[in-house]
This record gives C-alpha cells, sequence and structure tokens, in this order.
C-alpha cells in the first residue's frame, strides 16, 4: 500500500544518498559522483517510482517542490543497515588501486523525522580523493562540472545527481530507453573556464545556495 503523502510542502523534504566510505580502500571522487548520478535515475527509472508504484506518491511530492538531495556517508554495519530501507544501489568499478564507488538513493521522504539508519549518519565533511578523471569514456551521458568552484564530494556528488536526473526528464522516449540499457552509466568532465564558456547544454543546474556556495551559481551541465 502506497504511503499517505501529506499536502503541505512547507516541510522539506529530500532524497536521502548515502555513500559507502572504505578507509582500507577510498573510492575516487569522480567515481562517487557518477555512482551517485546513476543511483538517482535508477530509483527514478525504476517500476516502483512510475504510476501506480509504491513509491510514485513519494517521488511526485518532491520532485513537485525543490528536488533536494543530502549526501551521507556509512561503512561497515550501518552500510549494510540502510540497504534494508527503500531505495536503488549502484556500485561502480574503481579504477587502478582506488576502491569500487557505492551509492544508494533512498525514497525521497521528510528531512526530519528520519528512520534511525539514515539518521545516525554524518552529512557533513563527506570528502574522496580528487584523484584523476572519469574513466566511463563511452557512457551516453555526460555531466560537465563547472570550473573553478569548491565544493565537498558529497556536494560535487548531489550537484552531479541534479543534473542526471534533469537529463532523464528532459530527454526523449528512446534516449531514456538507450540510457536504461546503458545502466545509467554517467561521464563527470571538468572543462576549462573557456570550453565551460564557449558552449550551452539541454540541462543546467542552478543551486540555490544554502549550504557550501554563496547565492544562486550554475553548478553543473547535462548532455547526450
Amino acid at each position: 500500500m502506497s504511503e499517505q503523502i501529506p499536502d503541505d510542502h512547507d516541510i522539506p523534504w529530500a532524497m536521502q544518498l548515502v555513500v559507502h566510505r572504505d578507509r582500507q580502500s577510498p573510492a575516487r571522487q569522480v567515481d562517487v559522483a557518477e555512482a551517485a548520478a546513476r543511483a538517482v535515475v535508477g530509483l527514478l527509472a525504476d517500476p516502483r517510482s512510475a504510476p501506480n508504484g509504491p513509491w510514485y506518491p513519494a517521488v511526485k511530492y518532491w520532485r513537485d517542490a525543490r528536488i533536494r538531495k543530502l549526501v551521507r556517508r556509512a561503512d561497515g554495519k550501518r552500510w549494510a543497515d540502510v540497504q534494508e530501507l527503500p531505495g536503488v544501489t549502484v556500485t561502480q568499478a574503481g579504477a587502478g588501486e582506488s576502491g569500487d564507488a557505492a551509492v544508494r538513493a533512498f525514497v525521497p521522504g521528510r528531512v526530519k523525522p528520519l528512520p534511525k539508519e539514515l539518521n545516525k549518519l554524518q552529512v557533513s565533511g563527506t570528502s574522496f580523493p580528487d584523484d584523476g578523471v572519469s574513466h566511463s569514456n563511452d557512457a551516453m551521458v555526460t555531466v560537465e562540472v563547472r570550473p573553478g568552484l569548491e565544493m565537498t564530494s558529497g556536494k560535487l556528488a548531489a550537484q552531479c545527481a541534479h543534473a542526471a536526473q534533469l537529463a532523464w526528464e528532459t530527454m526523449s522516449d528512446a534516449d531514456q530507453e538507450r540510457w536504461r540499457e546503458d545502466e545509467f552509466r554517467v561521464r563527470v568532465d571538468h572543462p576549462s573556464q573557456d570550453e565551460w564558456a564557449a558552449v550551452t547544454r539541454p540541462v543546467a543546474v542552478i543551486d540555490a545556495g544554502l549550504t557550501e556556495l554563496d547565492g544562486p551559481t550554475e553548478t553543473t551541465r547535462a548532455w547526450w
């Protein structure tokens, strides 16, 4: 049975994302950002998020307001515990000696109260090694990060996930099917200032400036 969704949009809602942190073999920041984008699109494209699906009322209610996402980190038993909550997990192979990136996206809900499995997890300070470029060379969708921005790994993951979500919602049905067949893979790219200024893309994300950035700021773009 679907959850009853309240009418009051003054109650903050968010999609929670949890990143697996392996202290012995940490994932690269770029792989975490790509896995987060894939997990979000995987949840939105899941049949359970479609009309008449059990997740649809929550997803629609959240999508009708600001598409807020909060990124947390977990390791060990806490990572295992959150797998029991409704959502979609994506694991992406690391490059070289780096660890795999794993992110779980959860069905949106109120910011407070949270399930105890999520409430105990940290949001601030989520950081992974900024080590190398994407290895997803033939991914269907590219997410570009605006040069010159200072963001934590968690903030970057959320912004890339925003861009991927808007790409999914903008593209044609045929392109959606192609992307599904490609397992929603994303390449996160870091263009130069000149490259960023020279082009426009079908999707642009404007961050409201409520956390790490000052004022409304374009953070990411997506194209396919």
